[in-house]
């Protein structure tokens, strides 16, 4: 799997990058967790700073395109993101405060 980054827009309010890509593949569209993997490692990212929104694939194509957005921190990620992209991407989602649950119980 070859992945060509064909844009990269700065979004400094949202403290992340917007990254449009171009996977060239060998076999079936690859999954969702091994694109955000190799994107991360190419860009040198941490995998939980990398979100993978879309994959577009045409009909017997081995090229696929993709949109990811780049956080500057896991933190970053989860403020913004909503849960079900962060459980997509198996980004772990931060319990609400424990430790405040377990006062008013």
């Amino acid at each position: 799997m070859e992945i060509d980054i064909l844009s990269e827009d700065e979004n400094s309010m949202l403290h992340r990058t917007d990254v449009q890509f171009e996977i060239v593949h060998d076999d079936a569209t690859p999954s969702r967790l091994s694109v955000r993997d190799s994107l991360a490692a190419k860009i040198n990212k941490d995998s939980d700073e990398v979100v993978v929104h879309k994959l577009d694939t045409k009909f017997g194509m081995r090229k696929t395109i993709g949109y990811a957005k780049v956080y500057e921190s896991p933190q970053s990620a989860r403020q913004v993101e909503q849960d079900y992209m962060l459980e997509r991407n198996k980004i772990e989602i931060e319990p609400e405060n424990e430790d405040s649950a377990a006062e008013g119980a």
